[in-house]
């Protein structure tokens, strides 16, 4: 009997935006001017947030922090497809996320200060704590896609990781799970490159991370994470197909992580210049800011005007998050649980 072909399948890789500004007509997102330079505004304020994380924590006034800068696009364009219905479990890199839905930036650079009060998400937002521990927040995000379609919602839930996170068995075993209940989850990979200093080489055999879906029954998409119309458009399209019971969907972000890993990390030890010097050229704020000057939406004022807007919101979080008085002792116990058992409420008196 000869062999037969039992499946084959293609991964496709998106790109919208090309690094001189030009965009695929046919592929671009149906977007308004205000939102084209919204979805910029939220771009600088990510990057100017970031900056100012990193010069306080250089100057001991925040902790340990893990810098975005190169991955606002893959953040950004993801976040503005989101609906306020939706979930979304984020690791610990998705500042750009958080900021763009809402959340108080003075809350998120308290988180970095090692204050937990950072992580009490507002009542209008679906935003789960961040998750340090790499990639178990991806189970937990299934279980919440299967609370989802156990209750009939109208929505989705997201969960965002980096590269790493494909190497570790939760990975696996949230994939598998979404795609054998056909679980109405999006998840959102920035590879950016490295797991800490191990690169992509050396974590995997395979051509892209995004054929890793197919072993699990759903469709996995590579798209340009340095071109927020591409990451909008598969976002908006995975979300759409969640929602109207299509399944899960697992999509790439392929970018560069151009700091270091942390503030507590020295990239320069294990990667060249020239890597770096390559990847600062496909900068998405650059490549944004070229895109609206051909359409007429950006000129060297307004940029300048935007980055001084980002100032002072950022400031103005500096301020408040340092006018923060430091917490008390009992309030471990708050918010971390709905109820506190009997040994935790005598430990919260003091007893």
């Amino acid at each position: 009997m000869p062999e037969e072909i039992l499946a084959s399948f293609d991964v496709r890789r998106l790109s919208v935006l090309d690094q001189d500004g030009k965009v695929d007509e046919s592929l671009m997102p149906q977007l308004s001017d205000d939102e084209l330079r919204r979805m910029y505004q939220a771009m600088v304020l990510a990057r100017t947030f970031d900056e100012r994380a990193v010069a306080l924590q250089r100057e001991g006034r925040l902790g340990t922090y893990p810098p975005i800068m190169g991955q606002e696009a893959a953040q950004v364009g993801s976040a503005l497809a989101l609906s306020p219905a939706d979930w979304i479990f984020p690791s610990f890199r998705e500042m750009g996320v958080h900021l763009t839905l809402g959340y108080p930036p003075a809350q998120l650079l308290q988180y970095w200060t090692g204050d937990e009060r950072g992580q009490k998400t507002p009542d209008h937002l679906n935003i789960f704590p961040f998750c340090v521990a790499v990639a178990s927040q991806i189970p937990q995000a299934v279980g919440a896609a299967l609370a989802v379609r156990y209750r009939r919602d109208p929505c989705a839930v997201v969960v965002y990781f980096g590269d790493g996170a494909t190497s570790k068995g939760d990975f696996h075993e949230g994939l598998n799970m979404a795609g054998v209940f056909r679980l109405p989850v999006v998840f959102i990979c920035q590879n950016n490159q490295w797991a800490i200093s191990v690169p992509l080489k050396a974590q995997t055999a395979s051509a892209t991370l995004a054929q890793k879906a197919i072993a699990y029954g759903f469709e996995g998409v590579q798209v340009d994470g340095n071109d927020p119309f591409a990451v909008y458009r598969a976002t908006k399209q995975a979300l759409d197909k969640a929602r109207s019971g299509g399944g899960p969907t697992f999509i790439e972000c392929l970018t560069y992580r151009m700091a270091d890993h942390t503030t507590a990390d020295d990239a320069a030890r294990y990667r060249s210049a020239e890597e770096v010097a390559l990847w600062r050229a496909r900068d998405p704020l650059v490549r944004q800011e070229r895109f609206l000057a051909q359409r007429g939406l950006w000129s060297e004022q307004e940029g300048a005007e935007s980055k001084r807007r980002a100032r002072e919101v950022v400031d103005a979080a500096v301020r408040e998050m340092e006018a923060q008085p430091a917490p008390a002792a009992v309030e471990l116990f708050d918010s971390t649980v709905a109820t506190l058992s009997p040994r935790q409420a005598r430990q919260r008196k003091g007893r």
